[in-house]
């Protein structure tokens, strides 16, 4: 499956195997790059944003800001909101956004008296120099979902906001963007060998491979050819619990290659 510059589908080899919608849903709400959308106004970025442990979504915002005074003078003191969150490859390509999630529900402050417990959790899973200024100069804001959609390429599903609570981000994350990174710069070989894993005839004299992403489940590559790119996995024997096995089950891979 081809698709011309800057429509790269998901190719059904890339998702299969993959994680329920739920993790890869939360895996992607825990990448930074975020617009919160409000009724009647420009999309803004958040000073920084993040899912708590226990599923909830939190919002950091100036307190002089638009978000904070459309909140505050809202009748209910809550307001209509949509929070897209991006992820975006590590390494440069030519359509380097692999998916999407739609966060939409109901944004209202946190009471003061929770503030600080929601900050520390807020702060258990992205870490903030904004946290320490909560109450004077930044607020923390709360968004009661009511609709969770992922995008993947030019596939959209629906996540129920319960089972986005439920469900944890992937394991690798924290590595994901320093292995993939590296392994582009340094490791041209390592790409050469997972490559040959496909079946024949899957990569062209003229398309280059580029690591697209990494998770317990295995290896994305993408195979950008002269026009258009296709997705495809590689997945590892079992799936992993932890970035500690890593290393064992890349080098397992790579001894399979033919």
């Amino acid at each position: 499956m081809t698709a011309p510059h800057g429509s790269t589908p998901v190719h059904p080899s890339a998702l299969d195997g993959a994680a329920l919608p739920a993790e890869r849903a939360r895996t992607v709400a825990a990448r930074a790059g975020a617009a919160l959308c409000l009724p009647g106004r420009e999309p803004a970025r958040p000073l920084a944003h993040a899912t708590t442990a226990a599923g909830q979504v939190l919002v950091l915002v100036p307190s002089g800001g638009e978000a904070a005074a459309a909140v505050e003078h809202s009748p209910e003191r809550d307001l209509s909101a949509l929070l897209m969150v991006s992820d975006r490859a590590p390494v440069p390509l030519r359509d380097p956004v692999r998916a999407q999630v739609w966060l939409s529900g109901w944004l209202t402050p946190v009471p003061e008296r929770d503030a600080r417990a929601a900050a520390l959790e807020f702060a258990a899973v992205r870490p903030a120099g904004d946290l320490l200024d909560v109450g004077r100069t930044t607020t923390l804001l709360r968004l009661d979902l009511a609709e969770v959609v992922l995008r993947e390429g030019e596939r959209c599903t629906e996540v129920g906001p319960a089972d986005f609570a439920a469900a944890r981000p992937d394991p690798l994350l924290a590595v994901e963007t320093r292995m993939l990174t590296h392994v582009d710069r340094c490791h041209p070989e390592v790409l050469a060998t997972l490559a040959r894993l496909l079946p024949a005839g899957s990569v062209g004299a003229e398309d280059v491979v580029r690591p697209l992403g990494l998770d317990r489940y295995g290896y994305r590559l993408r195979i950008e050819r002269p026009r258009g790119a296709t997705d495809v996995r590689i997945a590892f024997p079992r799936p992993l619990t932890c970035a500690g096995q890593l290393h064992a089950a890349t080098q397992r891979l790579l001894r399979s290659a033919p």
